[in-house]
């Protein structure tokens, strides 16, 4: 059970409660993120991770944001985990307008610096809102107007700002459009709600009835670069859309995957001190210290799997428009087991997929995300099957996914760990694939007849006898 955010953490201790009144052999492993847990908020691990694909798209772009300008418009308010973390990543964000479910902030010509201190006083402050902003810091012709106003006045500088024609006045919701639609470097998705999809979709495909009334389509999006920190603020088929304009994005699921990341090691090191103490070595005011010293560590772990995942989808596009029968064949083998329906997944039929290989195009970075997270699924299930996670010479570099104090300190239990073997198959399966890409196993099973075991192991040897990892 995963209930990581802050607001959450009490219904993990009741979860965790329950399961030590069961005795249950995970006690407050069951649910992470409690009062003993990792907070995502405190940690900011969902924002960084995302924050980590964005960085990538602006520097496949020529351009670093930790260092340079950038204009921004974003969904969310500063006291959200994701929105608010996420705003206080880089000193260059020119945040120049954002809404929740109750205000619009519009600062036309921000002025970065002080703007950001603003913003960091409002992260602070318990349950802060758009309302909260000091008004003296907000640029000529900006504000923070109510979403239940009737009509909003439009001042030049938000005309230049958002791009937008002569109107003197809009209602709200067709401000909240306007901001979609901005011309700016990033728009950045850190609250609730499905504000964007296809041309080919109506509002009710999306289900998302509360948000009818300002999503815009994929194609009139005017920003050069998406980021999805919340799940879902975009559909699959308006994310594709975006990406055949030549926008920059992945999926929500590759974007935000860091904080379900926290939770799983955050369980796996529990479960692993559960059974130092059971033993008698250790106390739970112990564990308790220790998993607040291993904080920072924990993070440089997921956020690196983060970064890796990103760069799969990287090598996956520079080569998609030439690799797409690969692609083909790999999506019609899983169709073949019954793992894949393209259609539920949106991904190409064939028929598109031969329209996408006259122009010279493969799959999109979303189609990507899709096809990454599924050869992952089906190797991790083909991997479990084998003696690959039992030999401990292959996959001795396992225990890095566990922080340093846990290696060095308790490494005699890592062996022995009740999950050792899903987490042995998971980190291998991350490894080849995030460094092979999606086809890799099943190009290379077609033309050699290798099974997945073997092409595995021949992938950890190679990464020891030449000493990859180093390189």
């Amino acid at each position: 059970m995963v209930a990581a955010d802050k607001g959450t953490a009490t219904f993990s201790d009741i979860a965790n409660g329950i399961a030590a009144d069961y005795d249950f052999w995970l006690d407050d492993a069951f649910a992470s993120g409690g009062s003993a847990g990792y907070d995502h908020k405190v940690m900011g691990i969902t924002a960084r991770g995302a924050w980590g694909s964005v960085t990538r798209h602006f520097r496949e772009m020529g351009r670093d944001i930790q260092n340079e300008d950038f204009t921004c418009v974003g969904i969310g308010d500063m006291s959200g985990d994701v929105f608010g973390n996420a705003m206080l990543l880089s000193p260059h964000t020119k945040l120049i307008g954002a809404f929740n479910h109750l205000h619009i902030f519009i600062d036309p010509n921000p002025d970065r610096e002080r703007n950001l201190a603003e913003r960091k006083r409002l992260f602070e402050m318990s349950r802060s809102s758009w309302a909260d902003y000091n008004a003296k810091l907000i640029s000529t012709g900006g504000g923070v107007f109510e979403r239940r106003a009737k009509s909003i006045k439009i001042t030049p500088e938000m005309r230049d700002a958002l791009g937008l024609d002569g109107k003197s006045t809009l209602t709200p919701n067709e401000l909240i459009r306007a901001l979609l639609c901005a011309p700016v470097d990033l728009l950045w998705f850190g609250g609730i709600g499905t504000y964007v999809k296809s041309s080919n979709e109506s509002h009710a495909d999306v289900g998302d009835r509360l948000s009818d009334s300002v999503r815009i389509d994929g194609h009139e999006l005017r920003c050069k670069v998406i980021g999805e920190g919340a799940n879902l603020g975009i559909t699959q088929l308006g994310r594709i859309e975006f990406a055949l304009a030549g926008g920059r994005l992945n999926a929500d699921f590759i974007n935000n995957s860091a904080g379900v990341a926290s939770s799983d090691h955050e369980v796996n090191i529990k479960i692993l001190l559960g059974e130092v103490i059971e033993k008698g070595e250790f106390s739970r005011k112990q564990r308790d210290r220790l998993l607040v010293q291993m904080t920072n560590e924990l993070a440089e772990h997921v956020l690196m799997d983060n970064y890796r995942q990103s760069m799969a989808l990287t090598h996956a596009e520079a080569q998609s428009a030439t690799l797409i029968d690969e692609a083909a064949r790999f999506m019609r083998s899983l169709e073949r087991a019954g793992v894949l329906d393209r259609q539920v997944e949106f991904l190409p039929d064939e028929e598109t997929i031969a329209e996408r290989q006259t122009a010279g195009k493969g799959l999109t970075r979303p189609e990507l995300s899709v096809l990454l997270a599924y050869s992952k699924m089906a190797l991790y299930e083909r991997l479990l099957e084998t003696d690959v996670p039992d030999d401990p010479y292959l996959v001795h570099d396992v225990g890095l996914y566990f922080p340093k104090p846990l290696r060095t300190r308790f490494a005699a239990f890592v062996p022995h760990h009740r999950l050792r073997r899903e987490i042995t198959t998971t980190y291998v399966t991350n490894s080849l694939i995030n460094r092979a890409g999606p086809t890799f196993v099943a190009e290379t099973a077609e033309r050699t007849g290798a099974s997945d075991g073997d092409i595995t192991k021949a992938y950890l040897i190679t990464r020891q006898v030449f000493t990859l990892p180093r390189l």
